[in-house]
């Protein structure tokens, strides 16, 4: 702490504010390129796991909206085309005090109350609910993990022990995958076969708003 303190109060002179903030510049520029990198290796480790255990998904990155070159997670989509389904996915989320990593099954598009009402659709939603997932109109099912990218702790422990914290990775949304895999596809099945009324993908929606 001490040292710390002696660092901060040397940055804080007025002489070596052009400094400091050029530090703090470079440093905000390593946080995201590691944060990049561990999604993007987060991505591999999970295509792996899909493939050995032979999941059909096909995995996307998710990029920032207003930074498309910022990777903040992935995203699972079926190898079957259909408007409405439940994807798996795992990202990041700006808490206000900083970023914290979730996972969960999310809607692809708006659910309409009959797709709610599907049987196998609220078979998963309570067999989830029972293992402690929790859920509202964007999300059948999320949870919050322990990990909070770009802190000091975790960085320092991606680019030391990268194995361990993928493994962590792997582990949460894995378990989703391999513990709900029937009734994940049961879900998704239902859905697809939904007459396309019962269904409003984003595009839809956003079309709506744009006429």
């Amino acid at each position: 702490m001490q040292e710390e303190q002696a660092v901060l109060e040397f940055f804080a002179r007025p002489e070596n504010l052009p400094l400091a903030l050029s530090v703090a510049e470079q440093t905000d520029l390593i946080r995201e390129q590691l944060n990049n990198r561990f999604w993007l290796d987060s991505m591999q480790d999970m295509r792996t796991f899909i493939d050995q255990h032979d999941l059909r998904w096909q995995l996307t990155a998710t990029e920032d909206r207003n930074a498309p070159d910022s990777v903040v997670g992935f995203h699972c989509a079926p190898d079957s085309d259909q408007p409405l389904y439940l994807r798996p996915m795992m990202e990041q989320q700006n808490l206000g005090t900083g970023l914290r990593i979730y996972f969960g099954l999310m809607w692809s598009g708006t659910p309409t109350p009959e797709n709610l009402a599907l049987p196998a659709v609220r078979t998963l939603l309570e067999t989830l609910k029972e293992s402690g997932y929790k859920n509202n109109e964007n999300y059948l099912g999320w949870q919050w993990t322990n990990l909070r990218p770009r802190t000091k702790s975790f960085l320092l422990r991606f680019t030391q022990q990268p194995a361990t914290l993928l493994s962590e990775i792997e582990s949460s949304l894995g378990k989703l995958l391999l513990n709900n895999r029937e009734p994940i596809d049961l879900a998704n099945a239902a859905l697809r076969s939904a007459p396309r009324s019962m269904t409003i993908s984003l595009d839809q929606l956003r079309a709506k708003r744009t006429t």
